[in-house]
């Protein structure tokens, strides 16, 4: 069926701004992009230029919002079965539903890879473009409604960020940043179970096989823990591979917040718990990054 809808009449241009700016999940992309500075700040090496850093933060911005905008214009009819996300244009038919948007998302894309891989490397550039392809294509197309484990896999679009700033500094990557990148993949899971628990009707209606949806509540809820547990492990691990009194004060502060929280949100699950749950790990990855940049930037 034909969905293409035309932007209503009388939209000021202030709104028209506001509306294209929403389709790129820029809250997202600024929070990829900070994991691809951490990523270099951690990594032994010259130090960066500031045109590098530059073009590492634009193009991991760049190729997130192509890919988040790729989400939306994907996902333009089920956004509107959601209450937290049938506000967003596409849905609502404030932007038309055009195939002119995918031209400029490959464009973003495309110019994204290409500066990381001019100013930077082909390794980079590669996990700039890996990043966008696993969130756009991965997740959102092969897995959101296929299989529980989509966003497990999806999560690895965060992974390629700490390795696209490890890899600017040196291609060969050490294993300081591939233990954050496997940090960053094992918190995106209870990260968005906490999200989904707290959403199960919206992702029930919407017929995505959400682990929620799929086994229940309370079973998803006692998953969050085992996972955050198993993420509180492994944000440990970089101490014995050269990560600093900095990062272990932020590892154990964030990570004991976020399992404490995981832990309630089990014992008794229901919708507060479950948005605790997922502030917690808001909180749990702010901290942890802010402490491997200091960390990184003292040795």
């Amino acid at each position: 069926m034909h969905t293409t809808t035309l932007k209503p009449a009388g939209r000021s241009a202030a709104q028209l701004t506001r509306d294209v700016i929403s389709l790129f999940k820029l809250r997202i992309g600024v929070l990829i992009m900070i994991t691809a500075l951490v990523g270099m700040a951690v990594s032994p090496g010259p130090s960066p230029s500031m045109a590098q850093v530059l073009v590492l933060a634009l193009s991991v911005l760049i190729a997130s919002a192509s890919a988040g905008a790729f989400n939306q214009y994907v996902e333009h009819e089920s956004d509107r079965l959601m209450a937290r996300t049938r506000g967003r244009a596409f849905a609502t038919g404030a932007l038309p539903h055009h195939p002119a948007w995918l031209a400029l998302m490959a464009v973003l894309l495309a110019g994204a890879v290409a500066a990381a891989w001019l100013v930077l490397n082909g390794m980079a550039a590669l996990y700039v473009f890996l990043g966008a392809f696993f969130y756009g294509v991965v997740y959102t197309l092969w897995l959101k409604r296929r299989s529980t484990m989509n966003i497990v896999i999806g999560g690895l679009a965060g992974s390629f960020a700490v390795l696209a700033g490890a890899a600017a500094i040196d291609p060969q990557l050490g294993p300081l940043p591939m233990l954050l990148a496997l940090v960053l993949f094992l918190w995106t899971p209870p990260h968005f179970w906490s999200l989904a628990i707290a959403n199960r009707a919206d992702y029930a209606q919407a017929g995505v096989p959400m682990l929620p949806v799929v086994v229940g509540p309370e079973r998803a809820a006692r998953t969050v823990l085992f996972s955050t547990v198993a993420l509180f492990v492994a944000s440990l691990l970089p101490i014995g591979f050269g990560a600093g009194p900095v990062y272990a004060v932020g590892a154990l502060a964030g990570g004991l917040h976020f399992v404490h929280k995981s832990w309630l949100l089990a014992r008794d699950t229901n919708r507060a718990t479950a948005m605790g749950s997922f502030f917690a790990s808001l909180v749990q990855l702010s901290v942890l990054l802010v402490a491997a940049c200091i960390d990184g930037f003292m040795r």
